[in-house]
């Protein structure tokens, strides 16, 4: 039963309607003849707040009489006051002082009970907020009932709880009133007025046992501090979020507490009137009826009937109309201008997630996304997570919907903390930083890059970050940041670094740059059916590079042995393993020959087509697999139950999840590593200094020195299956004959040997990893285009560099430090000679001039008279670079220098008698020549022919030294290229734009659209986009090893030591060589192996690559992973094209051809400088017999014998494979 029907249930007690006001029951002791008394309530308040203005007020007024009084007392009585005693000035000012720092005491107590600063004033205050709104939902409640009924304290239970509540609240009045220092504002104030009006009428009620709603719909202006309460509570931080809260808070309690007077006055009636003209509104159709009014639009389904109640609309239509128009405009505003993309990252258990941050564009997030959720990826469990300050457009944003399952894109920056926190910077498994690479200002973007990294750094220094940067002199920003540490993953993929050091490989070995760029980005299989060049270059392009642990059934073996075996029967190809010192310092070793036996958990690099096929090096055993000839039939095997494998089971899935090394993996007790975990060596090792997991690839010397070392001395060399004969003893003397010694190189000492007798002078670099000379002035090694005409150049790699005084440095040290790699002998290293502007040049010497063999034209690339004194005709590599090319708007228009100086290169015709002068001892030098050293004799090496077979300026192709007898002049063969035309020159040139690429071969078909790798001069390697390194970030994330294979492949050793050292003098320091600096020389380099001529010349005529593969491993310890074929090699007839193309890891029975060149790792030859005995290959590895020799002796095909072997007697010398 209601509270209305309750009252007047007795039926016997008749009072008329004019006199019976509010509804009575006997059982409430109420007034009898059911009176209003409404005025009892708001004279409460009335009372209580003019009579407290009124003592303030009054209080003010004695206090200024009394002060103007004193001060009149004080001018008439002063000498008195100069004259009363101290002691009793002192006995009456004491109380006085007394009692002020009692009450301010109290005072100061008072603000800080109810100050937001602290944590006990900010309870109080969310509390007091927290009870107004519980006070304004008893109003609700009450609302249903009538304005004023008799009510009992002791049975109403809400009377109860409001009584409570306004306890509290004037408790709370009490502690503002004494902590305020202007008490007449205090009084005045809205929280202040509300409290006098909903607060002794609650204490009238329970006195008078009735209850009148009166003013308490007036607890609906505490909402007003809402967003005070919110940024008490550290909710609202960001300056709109605070404005829509307040505008939503005003309007909200304006229209509440309008809506409660109207439904007063509207239940009530007019006063004047007997209260007879009242109508029965309930509370939520009042605040319907505002609402309607405000928006102007008054249905008129409900109005006000009352006097009251339409004067009170008249008003509130004029405030209520303007704060309607002008509020809800905004509010909506604020609430449509709200980031779509402003959540925060939800993590999901089991799965990690990543942040990408950067250079967020459709095209760079389109090239990361392809390659990083590739399906020959296996299950990549990993969520994506962008962050960028720039909401994306639709086309990016049409993006992630397509990937909605494994991408989420949030709006913010990463160098806002509170941005981080959304994406959960904290358990993200890595940081991602995508740098711009065609911004006009290169330093510029890295230092945005270094700034995130910082940001994120100093968030959370524990999170592994792989940033891109642009120039190679900012990496050593990176080392500044104290929690920046390579060891725990954090890389920085230096995009000019690599960029110029794959141009610079493909000097040594053209169409290696496109290699390696298909090994680490993810390709798709195209299946072609006609027998097409595309077909044999997209069947390699197919391979990727990936790491897996080596099975127990490989431990005791060679590197050799385990290659070709996986090679045979697993159809993988091992190029380098992860090794263990005995001091458990890991290196990567690329190719390391004999000396190393496998240990248990050894990590191997290979190449393969996809990730489950590299599971086979895993699961493979022995006792279970040696009789399978389908690789696809290797799977894992249940004969491993030893406590030991079944460890490394564990540890391996282990590594696999967290994707660290073993060494670094946590997920293993320490004790349980230490116990299991202990190998047992086959050879003992030296102590030669490795870096611990480091990000360079130590050559094996670093870590097999020590068995080498106890081996015969005239142990034979790898490169050769007998013993080398020496022919050491012979000095260098100054009177000896110059043309002799280019004749015969045999008489030439080794340069192990001039090291003996120079010990004291310095020739590498203090880490003994590149070539090094006494820094020396760019105007010793300027050119004149006269001089540069005398010198006759010849197997030299020309650089055309397009820059000025304004334009960004690219960093050609990153080109130099390549060719001018140790594991060369310093007679086989190229003659670089640099033709442009010589401002720009001047401006990169500072980082060049400590390096040997460098010259300098002064000119233009355009300039043909420029081309022709530098002899391009006769150069082993053309390389095109500009430092202009992010300065223009128009993307087409980028690499029009590049691409003009190419054509003008190709059109240019020239005499092909150059080639066979002969050049006189007394020649020019060139300048950065030293013309003392036999090895720079006047001319020397710089003039020879070409060879055809190649199709690129391979000189001279020589047997080995078994192959000739002792003190027989070694056989040379030579083939004379048509160099008439500029088509044959070999060119490389860089582009930003990859669609640019169909300019530069006019007679290719390729179409605009086509992707850059599928384009004719990429797969031919003349061509090199920085846009090919973007796959090297999911790359390194899946597995940072393969970019430190990378970089050490393509830089030519650079170690985290030697970027120290340039970021501390940014300059290589020269060093004296010792032992532990000789040792790094001992490290594989890249080849291409001539097929032509020479100990593989029986393979080269529909010979098998398996053969080849098997026969240059064992004797040689020379491991082949690709061919650079001619474009039309697989056609029957005669073809005048020169260009090659690449073909990555072909299979066993795949034919070869005599034109091909195999590319290879080759072991470092420590005698290659004391006898002429080099195997055949192309012109960076053992060219130097021509380079030795100015008399080129023609060998006609016809007197090949070699090439008389049949295929018969070639599979009865074929060594036996694994089955």
């Amino acid at each position: 039963m209601s509270k209305r029907d309750r009252f007047n249930s007795d039926p016997s007690i008749h009072i008329s309607k004019m006199n019976v006001i509010i509804p009575y029951s006997p059982d409430v002791p109420c007034d009898s003849n059911g009176q209003r008394m409404w005025w009892a309530f708001l004279a409460s308040s009335m009372v209580t707040f003019f009579g407290g203005l009124f003592i303030i007020l009054l209080w003010r007024t004695l206090k200024y009489l009394w002060t103007v009084c004193c001060h009149c007392n004080a001018k008439k009585k002063v000498h008195r006051i100069i004259t009363v005693d101290g002691v009793k000035r002192t006995d009456k000012d004491d109380p006085a002082a007394s009692e002020v720092g009692w009450m301010t005491s109290v005072k100061d107590w008072a603000g800080v009970m109810i100050s937001a600063q602290t944590l006990t004033g900010r309870v109080l205050v969310v509390l007091v907020f927290a009870l107004s709104i519980g006070a304004l939902v008893i109003y609700f409640i009450d609302s249903s009932d009538p304005i004023e009924s008799c009510q009992n304290f002791y049975q109403d239970f809400t009377l109860q709880i409001d009584m409570a509540f306004n306890v509290f609240f004037l408790l709370y009045f009490g502690l503002r009133f004494i902590a305020a220092n202007d008490k007449l504002w205090f009084w005045l104030e809205v929280n202040s007025v509300v409290d006098f009006f909903t607060v002794p009428p609650v204490f009238v009620s329970v006195y008078l046992n009735r209850s009148w709603l009166g003013l308490r719909f007036l607890r609906a202006l505490r909402l007003i501090q809402f967003s005070e309460i919110l940024q008490f509570l550290n909710i609202l931080k960001t300056s709109n979020s605070i404005k829509l809260v307040n505008l939503c808070s005003i309007f909200i309690s304006t229209w509440l507490t309008a809506a409660g007077f109207i439904h007063l006055v509207e239940n009530s009636g007019d006063p004047w009137e007997n209260f007879q003209n009242s109508q029965t509104l309930s509370y939520w159709e009042c605040v319907y009826l505002l609402m309607v009014t405000m928006s102007t639009v008054g249905y008129g389904d409900v109005y006000a009937k009352t006097t009251l109640g339409r004067l009170f609309m008249v008003f509130f239509i004029l405030g209520g109309l303007a704060m309607f128009a002008s509020y809800v405009p905004e509010i909506i505003e604020l609430i449509g201008n709200r980031k779509k993309y402003g959540g925060s990252y939800s993590a999901v258990n089991g799965r990690k997630h990543i942040v990408v941050c950067g250079h967020i564009t459709l095209e760079s997030v389109s090239n990361f996304l392809k390659d990083f959720l590739h399906k020959d990826r296996d299950d990549v469990n990993v969520e994506i997570v962008f962050l960028h300050n720039i909401s994306p457009n639709l086309e990016l944003e049409a993006l992630f919907k397509r990937h909605f399952t494994q991408v989420e894109f949030y709006q913010g920056s990463v160098l806002n903390p509170h941005d981080l926190a959304r994406v959960k910077i904290e358990s993200a498994d890595a940081c991602l930083i995508l740098a711009n690479k065609y911004c006009a200002d290169p330093d510029a973007e890295d230092a945005s890059n270094i700034m995130r990294v910082i940001s994120i750094k100093n968030y959370h220094p524990k999170i592994r970050i792989i940033t891109q940067m642009l120039q190679y002199h900012n990496k050593a920003h990176l080392l500044n940041i104290p929690s920046w540490n390579w060891k725990e993953g954090d890389d920085a993929i230096c995009l000019a670094e690599l960029k110029l050091g794959f141009i610079a490989q493909s000097c040594l070995a053209q169409g290696l740059s496109t290699m390696l760029a298909n090994l680490f980005s993810m390709r798709s299989f195209i299946k072609i059916e006609e027998d097409t060049w595309q077909k044999y270059y997209l069947e390699g392009v197919a391979n990727e590079m990936y790491t897996e642990y080596l099975s127990s059934a490989f431990v005791g073996m060679s590197f050799p042995v385990i290659c070709e075996l996986c090679y045979v029967k697993l159809k993988l190809l091992l190029i380098a393993i992860e090794y263990k010192s005995d001091q458990r310092e890991c290196s990567t070793l690329i190719n390391p020959g004999n000396h190393v036996k496998m240990q248990e958990g050894t990590l191997g690099f290979f190449i393969a087509s996809d990730a489950k096929e590299v599971k086979r090096a895993l699961f493979y055993c022995k006792a279970c697999h040696d009789d399978i000839s389908d690789p696809k039939r290797i799977k894992k095997c249940g004969c491993k139950k030893s406590r030991k494998l079944a460890y490394k089971k564990i540890r391996l899935a282990c590594c696999f999840d967290c994707g660290r090394s073993e060494r670094d993996c946590s997920c293993m007790p320490v004790n349980v590593r230490c116990n299991m975990d202990s190998p047992q060596r086959d050879i003992p090792l030296s102590a030669v200094s490795v870096n611990d997991c480091s990000a360079t690839l130590r050559a094996s010397k670093n870590s097999y020195n020590g068995y080498i070392k106890s081996i015969e001395e005239d142990q034979q060399s790898a490169l050769s299956p007998k013993k080398k004969q020496r022919n050491g003893g012979m000095k260098n003397s100054p009177n000896s004959s110059p043309k002799i010694m280019r004749h015969d190189p045999l008489l030439i000492p080794g340069n192990e040997q001039i090291e003996n007798m120079d010990e004291n002078i310095k020739k590498y670099d203090s880490t003994g990893m590149f070539h090094w000379c006494p820094s020396k002035d760019i105007e010793k090694v300027i050119l004149t285009r006269s001089e540069a005409a005398m010198t006759v150049l010849s197997g030299h790699v020309v650089v055309c560099i397009f820059g000025d005084v304004k334009s960004a440095l690219i960093g050609l040290r990153n080109f130099v430090m390549p060719l001018r790699a140790s594991n060369f002998h310093y007679h086989e290293l190229k003659h670089i000679v640099f033709v442009g502007s010589l401002e720009y040049l001047k401006r990169e010497w500072e980082t060049l001039h400590n390096f040997p063999k460098v010259s300098i034209l002064p000119g233009t690339p355009l300039s043909r008279a420029d081309l022709r004194a530098v002899n391009i005709n006769l150069c082993d590599m053309c390389v095109i670079l500009s430092a202009n090319q992010n300065n223009i708007d128009d993307a087409s228009l980028q690499d029009k220098e590049c691409i003009l100086a190419s054509l003008n290169i190709k059109s240019m015709l020239f005499d092909d008698s150059i080639g066979v002068l002969q050049a006189n001892s007394q020649g020019f030098t060139p300048p950065g020549m030293d013309r003392s050293s036999p090895e720079n004799s006047p001319v020397h090496g710089l003039v020879r022919q070409t060879s055809v077979t190649t199709g690129a300026n391979i000189p001279i192709i020589t047997e080995l030294a078994p192959l000739a007898k002792p003190g027989q002049k070694l056989p040379v063969i030579s083939f004379s290229q048509d160099k008439s035309s500029g088509t044959s020159i070999q060119i490389i040139t860089e582009l930003v734009n990859d669609s640019n690429v169909q300019f530069l071969d006019q007679d290719d078909d390729d179409d605009p659209d086509t992707e850059l790798y599928l384009t004719q001069p990429f797969a031919c390697g003349t061509a090199f986009a920085v846009s090919v390194l973007d796959s090297l970030m999911s790359a390194t994330y899946f597995n940072d090893n393969i970019l430190t294979l990378i970089r050490t492949l393509v830089t030519g050793g650079a170690t985290p030591e030697l970027e120290g050292l340039l970021a501390e003098e940014n300059a290589l320091r020269g060093g004296y060589s010792t032992p532990q600096t000789l040792a790094n020389r001992d490290r594989c380099r890249v080849a291409q192996l001539a097929l032509y001529d020479g100990p593989f010349a029986d393979l080269g005529d529909g010979g098998c690559y398996g053969d080849l593969f098997c026969k240059a491993l064992k004797t040689y310890n020379m491991l082949c992973f690709g061919i650079y074929r001619l474009r039309d090699a697989h056609l029957n007839s005669q073809s005048q094209c020169t260009k090659r193309y690449v073909i990555t890891n072909p299979p066993y029975a795949f034919e070869l051809v005599p034109s091909d060149l195999i590319f290879c790792l080759m072991q470092f030859d420590h005698n290659a400088g004391q006898s002429r005995t080099s195997l055949s290959h192309s012109s960076h590895s053992s060219h130097s017999s021509s380079k030795k020799s100015s008399s080129v002796h023609s060998i006609p095909t016809t007197n090949r014998t070699n090439r008389a072997r049949s295929r018969d007697s070639r599979d009865k010398q074929k060594k036996e494979v694994y089955r």
